[in-house]
């Protein structure tokens, strides 16, 4: 494709995969990208696409087609949000897209299997808006707070939920400041003790998830809010993971694409590059990484053309205990091989967490008698 704008093919380059492993099929990515050109022309190509998908769901659910309605819908969703994610240029689009995204999955919601429902947390004047699903049985369950990054949200981890569902955990996955629903009143912030006890607090109230069995799971800048949350917590966290997480995001402000730095810069509330970088530099784990009491993995692709991978090692060397998992041919995010972590991922919370990790043909009263 020639023509093509610095930005767009910076967008294709950093996440096709991610794309693709959170909903977007490879061909609607394809058409997608093919017809774009130029950087202001993606939100609404995006959207144009996602109105097909929501189409489809609207009609499934007036025939009474429950369940594709709601796969539908939550495919839509995801278009909705890749059109928002990191269009910051232009903020009136980029809510538009935003709100139909809220709108399909909500709509959605009640028909996935399992199941999910919304949460609206008051914050600091504000509020947060999680998703809840619970796996098939009786609860409480033990639970996975799910934290996105800069530029993903609650809606685009669907598909990393399941493979915790599977395993008998449930998930609340949550928009935090400058994320999501949360963007526009509550900006970036580096210190997530405040978040971690207001959502703690959340999870405690719902009947059906089992506080004392809480894991923290991040991606990206969340894999950054997955360790502060985990040292905040100390042992009412049984265990933590972060995904691709930067150690010191100020140390990688040099080298990320321009459309993250103005993604940041607008979601901080600073006023030019300068500012955003400044704000950067406060999500610094250092002072927090050697509390974290909690078992914890980190996973990072050695190509992450984002976030160097001496960050991840740079939080094993300081995080006790640690675990680290390296995949030295994936990107940020690791979702070009989502096969290598995601399973091993769910296995190893469900481990701690108490989940389900065997076949799910065997019942847990025959496990404990093989001594599983």
């Amino acid at each position: 494709m020639t023509g093509v704008d610095e930005r767009v093919a910076s967008a294709i380059a950093h996440w096709a995969p991610r794309f693709t492993a959170n909903g977007v099929t490879p061909a609607d990515f394809a058409r997608v990208t093919a017809s774009v050109e130029s950087w202001p022309e993606w939100c609404a190509a995006w959207v144009a696409l996602g109105e097909q998908h929501e189409a489809l769901g609207r009609e499934a659910l007036d025939q009474g087609r429950l369940r594709s309605g709601g796969e539908h819908l939550a495919q839509a969703a995801a278009y909705y949000h890749f059109a928002k994610f990191v269009f910051v240029e232009d903020v009136e689009q980029m809510r538009s897209a935003h709100a139909r995204a809220v709108a399909a999955y909500t709509d959605a919601l009640p028909h996935l299997d399992p199941p999910g429902r919304r949460l609206e947390i008051p914050f600091e004047g504000a509020r947060l808006v999680a998703v809840v699903r619970t796996p098939a049985g009786d609860g409480p369950f033990p639970v996975v707070l799910m934290i996105p990054g800069l530029d993903s949200t609650k809606e685009e981890v669907r598909s990393t939920e399941q493979t915790f569902l599977d395993r008998g955990l449930a998930t609340f996955s949550v928009d935090g400041p400058g994320q999501g629903e949360a963007e526009y009143d509550l900006r970036i912030r580096g210190d997530w003790g405040p978040v971690a006890e207001v959502l703690y607090a959340a999870i405690g109230a719902q009947p059906d998830l089992d506080q004392d069995r809480l894991g923290v799971w991040g991606v990206s800048l969340g894999g950054y809010y997955s360790v502060r949350v985990t040292a905040a917590l100390g042992d009412r966290a049984k265990a933590g993971v972060a995904l691709a997480g930067p150690f010191d995001f100020g140390e990688c402000w040099d080298g990320l694409p321009s459309l993250t730095r103005d993604t940041f810069r607008v979601r901080s509330g600073a006023a030019d590059d300068a500012e955003a970088r400044a704000v950067a530099s406060t999500l610094d784990l250092s002072t927090v990484a050697g509390t974290v009491t909690a078992p914890m993995l980190l996973v990072f692709g050695k190509r992450d053309r984002l976030i160097p991978f001496q960050q991840a090692e740079k939080a094993h060397a300081a995080i006790p205990g640690s675990e680290l998992l390296m995949l030295e041919e994936a990107n940020h995010g690791c979702a070009d091989y989502s096969p290598w972590h995601r399973p091993r991922t769910a296995d190893w919370l469900a481990h701690h967490l108490g989940g389900d990790v065997g076949d799910p043909g065997v019942t847990a009263e025959a496990r404990v008698k093989a001594g599983v």
